[in-house]
C-alpha cells in the first residue's frame, strides 16, 4: 500500500502492482492481485506466498471485490447485531492497518538497503578517486620532467643552430676567398703563358713558336742556345695582397704545383729544336 494514498498494493514480491477490480485476502492478512492468486492458490498444498503460511481452511482464502456495487454494500451487513458490524469493521480496520505498516516497513526496508548500496559505491568512488588523483599527480611529475627535458633541447637545439650558422658564415667567406684567389692564379697563369716565346695550342696539341717578337729596349738579347738552356721549373708568381693565410694557402699548393704550365715534351717541340739551332 502507499503512503500517498489509499490503494493496495500486491504483496507478491516480484509483483506489487496496485490491485483494482478482484484480490485475494488471506487470513494471514496479505493481499495479491487477481493474476498471481489465480496462479498461486490453485496448487496443493496451498501457502501464503508472502510469508508461508499454511492455507488449508474453507475461508482461509476469499476472493473479494475492491469495488462493491451500492447494493452489495446495503445487503453484506444487513440483520447483523452492531456488535458483529462493529467487530467485522475492526477486522477489516486491522487488515487495513497491517497493510500500512507493512508497506512502511518494506519502505524502511528499500531505503535502508539503498543507504547501504549508496555508502559501498561512495568508499569505491573515493577509492577510484584517489587513485586517480594518484595517477594525476604522477602524470604531473612525467610532464614536468618532460618539460624540462624540452627546455634542454630547446636550449641545445638553438646553440647547434647559432653554430651551424657561424660554420656557414665562415664557410662562405673561405668559398668567396677560394673562389677570388683561384680567378687570380688563373689570370697570371694566362698572363705569363702569352708572354712566354711559344705557347702550347689547346686547340690543335701542338707546341708552336712565335716568329717576332718585341724586345723591350731593357731586356738583355736571349741567343737560341740560351733559351734552350732556361729551365722552364718555375712556379707561377701569385699576387699576393691579402693576408697571411692567402700566402699560407698557395705556400701549400706550390708544393703540388711547382711544375711550369709548359714542363711537357711533345713531338712538336722535339722537332723544332733542330731548327732553332740551324738559325
Amino acid at each position: 500500500m502507499s503512503l500517498c494514498d489509499d490503494t493496495l498494493l500486491c504483496n507478491f514480491p516480484k509483483c506489487r502492482t496496485k490491485l483494482s477490480g478482484f484480490a485475494w485476502v488471506t487470513t494471514c492478512s496479505h493481499v495479491f492481485c487477481d493474476q498471481h492468486g489465480s496462479g498461486e492458490f490453485s496448487r496443493s498444498p496451498v501457502s501464503c506466498p508472502a510469508c508461508s503460511s499454511a492455507l488449508s481452511g474453507k475461508l482461509d482464502i476469499v476472493r473479494t471485490e475492491l469495488s462493491p456495487s451500492e447494493e452489495y454494500k446495503a445487503m453484506v451487513l444487513a440483520g447483523l447485531r452492531p456488535d458483529i458490524v462493529l467487530d467485522i469493521s475492526a477486522r477489516a480496520l486491522a487488515f487495513w492497518s497491517y497493510q500500512v505498516h507493512q508497506e512502511r516497513m518494506y519502505q524502511e526496508y528499500s531505503l535502508s538497503r539503498a543507504e547501504s548500496q549508496l555508502k559501498q559505491m561512495e568508499k569505491v568512488l573515493n577509492q577510484q578517486n584517489q587513485s586517480r588523483e594518484l595517477e594525476l599527480s604522477a602524470m604531473r611529475g612525467e610532464i614536468a620532467c618532460l618539460k624540462k627535458v624540452m627546455e634542454e633541447y630547446k636550449r641545445k637545439y638553438s646553440e647547434v643552430s647559432e653554430k651551424l650558422m657561424e660554420r656557414n658564415r665562415q664557410y662562405q667567406k673561405l668559398q668567396g676567398l677560394y673562389d677570388s684567389l683561384r680567378l687570380r692564379n688563373m689570370v697570371v697563369g694566362v698572363a705569363e703563358r702569352d708572354t712566354q716565346p711559344g705557347h702550347h695550342d689547346s686547340n690543335t696539341g701542338n707546341f708552336q713558336v712565335s716568329t717576332t717578337m718585341t724586345r723591350h729596349p731593357s731586356t738583355p738579347v736571349c741567343h737560341p742556345g740560351a733559351a734552350r738552356q732556361a729551365s722552364p721549373q718555375r712556379s707561377p708568381q701569385f699576387l699576393f695582397t691579402g693576408p697571411e693565410v692567402d700566402s699560407r694557402f698557395f705556400s701549400c699548393l706550390e708544393a703540388d704545383g711547382a711544375k711550369s704550365f709548359f714542363q711537357f715534351s711533345s713531338p712538336a717541340r722535339e722537332r723544332i729544336r733542330p731548327f732553332i739551332k740551324k738559325h
